[in-house]
């Protein structure tokens, strides 16, 4: 496995700027954003699109810090039922594919997104129970009429353009939030699906990410480094199902932390041991989004736990002997 970092939060460096302080970190690979949700200031498509000798300067600037691209990230909603922010996150995902076609990346990481509840929606609808009978067939609509066939045609856009991995982020509020959602789209559409596995949004919901990376071999094309601490007097009395804003952190159940500052190094080491035992050998991407943290304390911190806990290497295959 390699030490990745999602570049997105050092977007006020420039890309040169970004890569040297991540190389002097020891930094191996770099995650880059691509639009959408997602800002692109260290890529810039449009750019990029259209100008071979940006993508050569881009190709000079990488191999200068010794640096891989570990993935290109747009997360978006491309099944939004406003059928511009639809279109639009569509198009950067196209586009997406395409620059990462020119660069030799064969990853995209990105959202299922959600669509409404029927095709008049303003508005997403993300259903979280069984009753009232309303929910399953909100559900049955957006499987059947809208998330699978827009992935079956995006996963084939994505092989036209050489990318492979199609790695989406199970994230609550997308129609893909846990192993068994993103197995039921994978099953669907084909193996071109798979997950970007980003446990501190599992932990919240209280899934075991050891558990999860089990039941998802074969299945991890992209993994994030990110963290989530459950407040246990707000989660008693509240649940974890929380809509405050990010800025009330000490009113919320749970927040984002860095790694190392939700879980200790036991849980983080189990994890890593349990992305070996099923052969996953890619990069480990940092993502920061802890409100108590500067972006450079934040990712130095988290740098430094992950290279404590990341197996870097394969077991040889002649270790055990009788």
């Amino acid at each position: 496995m390699k030490i990745s970092v999602l570049t997105v939060p050092l977007q006020d460096r420039s890309a040169e700027e970004a890569f040297a302080w991540l190389h002097g970190l020891g930094v191996e690979s770099v995650e880059l954003g691509a639009g959408g949700y997602t800002n692109d200031s260290h890529l810039h498509p449009a750019v990029l699109l259209h100008s071979g000798q940006a993508v050569a300067a881009l190709k000079e600037l990488l191999a200068k810090y010794d640096l891989s691209i570990s993935a290109l990230s747009c997360h978006g909603n491309p099944v939004h039922p406003n059928r511009q922010r639809a279109a639009a996150d569509h198009q950067t995902f196209v586009d997406t594919c395409k620059i990462a076609q020119t660069l030799g990346v064969d990853t995209v990481v990105t959202f299922s997104g959600c669509p409404g509840d029927s095709a008049g929606s303003k508005f997403p609808n993300w259903v979280t129970c069984a009753w009232p009978d309303d929910y399953p067939a909100i559900l049955e609509w957006q499987w059947e009429r809208v998330l699978i066939p827009y992935w079956k045609e995006a996963a084939q856009i994505a092989a036209s353009y050489g990318v492979r991995r199609i790695a989406l982020e199970m994230h609550p509020g997308f129609c893909v939030y846990n192993p068994e959602t993103l197995l039921k789209l994978r099953e669907a559409v084909g193996p071109t699906i798979g997950a970007n596995f980003d446990p501190s949004h599992l932990i919240w919901q209280g899934i075991d990410p050891v558990a999860a990376i089990k039941a998802l071999k074969g299945a991890i094309y992209h993994v994030h480094a990110k963290d989530t601490r459950i407040d246990p007097q707000n989660a008693a009395v509240n649940g974890v199902l929380d809509t405050k804003s990010f800025g009330q952190m000490a009113d919320r159940s749970w927040i984002f932390r860095t790694i190392g500052y939700g879980h200790d190094t036991d849980y983080w080491k189990s994890m890593m041991s349990a992305l070996q035992l099923i052969g996953y050998d890619r990069a480990v991407s940092i993502e920061h989004e802890d409100g108590l943290m500067s972006t450079t304390e934040g990712l130095e911190k988290a740098i430094e736990f992950l290279k404590s806990v990341i197996i870097r290497e394969k077991p040889l295959d002649n270790m055990f002997w009788a």
